[in-house]
């Protein structure tokens, strides 16, 4: 099974004249099918507070600074604060998520599939009933 884990991208240039970071297809477990960005979340709204079926991400905060809270089938909990542009956290399938944005975050998501609400997890109680199904 897949975990959460953090991602480095190569941080190209200088302080002098500026940085790219590049996410190409060795550097993301997945073929990518959706990309998205989330922005102007107040700080006080925690996002997220689902886990999907199938679909992989990788969240990147190219602006600002996020927290994102994960919890994996087997119940092990991560936490990740992503504050580095040219950092991002991978979210497998079947892994509750929460972010927690600072004022200003932006966060770039990468998807491997496109959107489909059948996908979607939305209430914590199925997902600890797929859970415990899945794990006994």
């Amino acid at each position: 099974m897949n975990t959460p884990r953090l991602l480095t991208f190569p941080s190209i240039g200088a302080a002098d004249t500026g940085f790219i970071s590049v996410a190409e297809n060795l550097d993301v477990p997945f073929a990518v099918q959706r990309v998205f960005w989330t922005y102007q979340t107040p700080e006080s709204i925690v996002r997220g507070r689902h886990a999907h079926h199938h679909t992989e991400h990788v969240l990147v905060a190219v602006a600002g600074r996020i927290v994102v809270l994960t919890e994996m089938l087997n119940q092990e909990l991560q936490a990740f604060v992503l504050d580095r542009p040219d950092v991002g956290v991978y979210i497998p399938p079947c892994c509750w998520h929460t972010m927690q944005y600072s004022a200003g975050a932006v966060q770039l998501t990468l998807a491997s599939t496109t959107y489909q609400e059948a996908d979607y997890i939305r209430e914590y109680g199925e997902f600890q009933r797929i859970s415990k199904q899945l794990l006994h």
